[in-house]
């Protein structure tokens, strides 16, 4: 453990220094797990813990995924569980290591996004080590079709034989914020985007901003899972789960997010007011928190 930021937020690094996290609520209080977005990190929860681990008395855990924020890079992690490629199912072993380092039996997992689908996963896989969920505008895995199995495998394949790109610089950090806007692959604004991008950059030599982001998190994955085995993985959930939507978020009523809801034996859903990072967004915040508050003590 290392210092804290500040009086409501402590820095940790767990897995032998492989991984960077932000914690928030008593050492001692039962552990929830936070799980961030593709090319996020942990300030994703930077709005949403404080409250949230203070109403319930739990300690939250936020981690930077390997390749994301202040966590290593696979190719200078030195870890077992580091390949070259990102696969999704890579990251449910830092979410494992996470949970020894911190004598963690079992723990509710909080994730957004890519992060819902690292908890679905080990919701489905290892029940026993998870308590609930609550998933954050984000249920289920990409899936690839069956005949389009190949054709993923040759991107993949020829995406990792290249050199890997450096990340773009910026002036300062404000123009790094508008990158990040105007360039997400979900719609995001500047208020939101500022947590993520400032714990995600660092001042080069020459004082220019550069990312900390892994430039092969962009490259297409090898193998991704087929729809009947996402469907599968989720109806294997057995754990209470959450689902918290943005009504301008990335489910809502399309024919997939209705299936995989459909999939998931005990589940609640709630949509609130909000985009994509409705648990980042200042204006949605405090619904997101309410909700999760409500449903944990209903």
């Amino acid at each position: 453990m290392v210092a804290a930021d500040e009086p409501s937020v402590t820095s940790l690094t767990l897995a032998g220094g492989r991984l960077a996290a932000l914690c928030w609520g008593r050492a001692d209080a039962p552990v929830w797990l936070a799980l961030h977005g593709w090319l996020d990190n942990a300030a994703s929860f930077s709005r949403l813990a404080p409250e949230l681990s203070e109403r319930l008395d739990i300690r939250i855990v936020a981690l930077d995924f390997r390749g994301h924020g202040l966590s290593a890079a696979n190719a200078e992690a030195g870890s077992d569980y580091a390949p070259w490629d990102y696969a999704l199912w890579d990251y449910c072993h830092d979410v494992l290591d996470a949970m020894d380092e911190l004598g963690a039996e079992s723990a509710a997992l909080m994730g957004h996004s890519m992060g819902a689908a690292v908890a679905c996963l080990l919701a489905a896989a290892l029940p026993e080590r998870v308590e609930r969920l609550v998933l954050l505008d984000g249920l289920g895995m990409l899936s690839t079709t069956e005949e389009n199995t190949a054709d993923q495998l040759r991107r993949g394949l020829l995406a990792h034989r290249m050199r890997p790109s450096r990340m773009p610089s910026y002036p300062d950090l404000a123009s790094a914020v508008d990158a990040r806007v105007a360039g997400g692959v979900t719609p995001i604004d500047a208020d939101t985007a500022a947590p993520l991008v400032a714990r995600n950059s660092c001042e080069r030599s020459d004082g220019r901003i550069t990312l900390r982001t892994d430039s092969r998190l962009l490259k297409a994955s090898p193998v991704r899972f087929t729809s009947p085995q996402v469907l599968a993985l989720l109806a294997s959930i057995r754990s209470p789960v959450q689902l918290i939507e943005g009504d301008q978020g990335i489910l809502g009523e399309r024919q997939w997010a209705i299936k995989a809801r459909a999939a998931v034996p005990y589940l609640t859903r709630c949509v609130l007011p909000g985009g994509h990072h409705l648990h980042l967004e200042p204006g949605s915040v405090e619904s997101v928190i309410e909700a999760v508050v409500g449903c944990q003590t209903a």
